[in-house]
C-alpha cells in the first residue's frame, strides 16, 4: 500500500514540477512576476525533478542557463538514488510508520 502512496506522491510532484516551468515561461511572456529559481529547485529535490526537466525542454524555458541544464539532471540522478534507497531499504516502510504515529 505504501508504493501506491509514493507513486502518487512521485506523479503529483512532477506534474507540479511541469506546470511550474510552463506557468513561469507564460509570466515571462507577458513581463510578469516570475517564479523564483530556487522554487525549481525545491520542487526537483523533493523527486518532480524529471518533471521539470521535460518541462523545461517542452516550453524552452530556462534552457539556455547553466545552473538548469546542469543542476536538474544532477537533482534527477540524486532522485533516482534516493528512490533506490526508498524502495529497496525499507525507508519506505519506515516512513509510512513515522506518518502513522503523528
Amino acid at each position: 500500500m505504501e508504493y501506491i502512496y509514493f507513486g502518487i506522491y512521485f506523479l503529483i510532484i512532477n506534474i507540479i514540477g511541469f506546470v511550474m516551468m510552463y506557468s513561469d515561461k507564460q509570466k515571462a511572456k507577458k513581463d510578469q512576476y516570475r517564479t523564483r529559481e530556487k522554487s525549481f529547485f525545491v520542487v526537483s529535490l523533493l523527486l518532480g525533478g524529471i518533471g521539470t526537466y521535460i518541462g523545461m525542454y517542452k516550453f524552452r524555458h530556462k534552457t539556455r542557463h547553466n545552473l538548469f541544464t546542469i543542476g536538474i539532471p544532477v537533482m534527477i540522478v540524486i532522485n533516482i538514488v534516493s528512490i533506490y534507497f526508498i524502495l529497496t531499504e525499507g525507508y519506505l516502510f519506515y516512513i509510512s510508520n513515522i506518518i502513522k504515529t503523528m
